[in-house]
């Protein structure tokens, strides 16, 4: 059985791309052209296949073509074994983003459900220097391809802390009100830690059972200050035991709201943080893939969006990730600004070129080199 795909995606008024329409048989797709042909554009696209603003982390109105005005549409056909999906997800001007799955309304988190996407983009370069909310990000997210009920765990646990953060920020003193709040913080907030610790296990253990040329990292979620407890009850009176404590700076700082990632190249023993720039993305190459393993051993296997990959990487693991990801049977989507930096794929990938013309993007498909 083949491994989920895309075989086709349509995109309408989307950033550059006016009208596009791209036809896909499952094996990886290599993308290139130079800079602002559009390339970033389509992977951003596909990345709204899956919840949330994408790999730019984009709000709706922000990708539709700003000329037109007439707001954004992105569709696909999701090959899923036997079945195949019909999947749209939309934004007309001033309004919501709406998803639509075999012509049903849904919510963004059924995309979750239906199939993960991973993504690796220059911006996640940082990711080990800069501060803790994009390591966060970036673990919740390969949290989610692994347990798609997280978001909505996430998403209740997040609301309830606003809550009482306003709470905190007027000086209430209703302790009814707060210890409400605060079950709820804690039933949804320990289910999210829960799931995150589980998905740090899978990811190392994908990283020991595979033949990899990118190196393994040691993983681990620390908190700035207390530690967060390990059960439901106990987080619940740890809210309340740090009450004034959370009234005097205004907000919550107990809970997975306020997690890090520590990585360690495990080989070297040296901090992510503190490894070249070559070595920080080797490690995130091989955070990708493990979590990609993952995803497969619960019998299903992720999109994978690879933008300018060969960024920081020599030949030799160039061409290793390519192995990795032919071998896994992915449906990669890699950008590049020539055709070269893909010569090791040979006809294991389809090609296709981009180019802009008066601000409108352009996609042909290739051959191999």
């Amino acid at each position: 059985m083949s491994q989920p795909h895309l075989r086709h995606l349509a995109l309408s008024q989307f950033r550059s791309h006016a009208r596009a329409r791209l036809l896909f048989d499952g094996r990886p797709v290599a993308l290139w052209g130079p800079n602002g042909s559009g390339k970033t554009n389509l992977l951003e696209a596909v990345s709204f296949l899956s919840p949330g603003r994408g790999l730019r982390r984009a709000a709706s109105e922000e990708v539709g073509r700003r000329a037109e005005g007439v707001g954004w549409k992105v569709a696909a056909n999701v090959a899923l074994g036997p079945t195949d999906h019909e999947v749209e997800t939309q934004a007309l001007p001033g309004e919501a983003r709406t998803v639509r799955i075999d012509g049903k309304a849904a919510s963004q988190l059924d995309l979750a459900r239906l199939i993960p996407v991973l993504w690796l983009v220059p911006a996640m370069d940082r990711l080990w220097t800069e501060g803790a909310e994009g390591r966060r990000r970036f673990l919740d997210r390969a949290t989610m391809s692994l347990f798609p009920d997280h978001g909505e765990a996430s998403l209740a646990y997040e609301k309830a802390m606003r809550e009482r953060n306003r709470l905190l920020k007027d000086g209430s003193r209703d302790a009814h009100w707060y210890a409400a709040l605060e079950s709820q913080m804690a039933q949804a907030g320990t289910q999210v830690a829960r799931n995150r610790e589980a998905t740090i296990a899978r990811l190392m253990a994908a990283q020991g059972q595979a033949e990899t040329a990118f190196p393994a990292a040691a993983l681990a979620i620390t908190y700035p200050e207390d530690p967060l407890p390990p059960t439901e009850e106990l987080y619940a009176q740890g809210l309340e035991r740090v009450r004034w404590r959370d009234m005097a700076a205004g907000r919550s700082l107990l809970g997975p709201h306020r997690a890090d990632l520590e990585a360690v190249w495990a080989a070297k023993g040296v901090a992510a943080r503190d490894c070249s720039t070559g070595e920080q993305k080797a490690l995130l190459v091989s955070l990708i893939l493990a979590n990609a393993r993952a995803i497969e051993e619960d019998g299903t296997a992720p999109l994978l969006l690879l933008d300018e990959v060969a960024a920081h990487l020599d030949p030799g693991r160039r061409a290793a990730l390519y192995d990795e990801v032919c071998g896994l049977g992915l449906q990669a989507f890699m950008t590049g600004t020539e055709p070269g930096l893909f010569a090791e794929l040979g006809n294991r990938a389809q090609y296709w070129e981009a180019a802009e013309e008066g601000g409108v993007s352009h996609l042909t498909e290739r051959s191999p080199a």
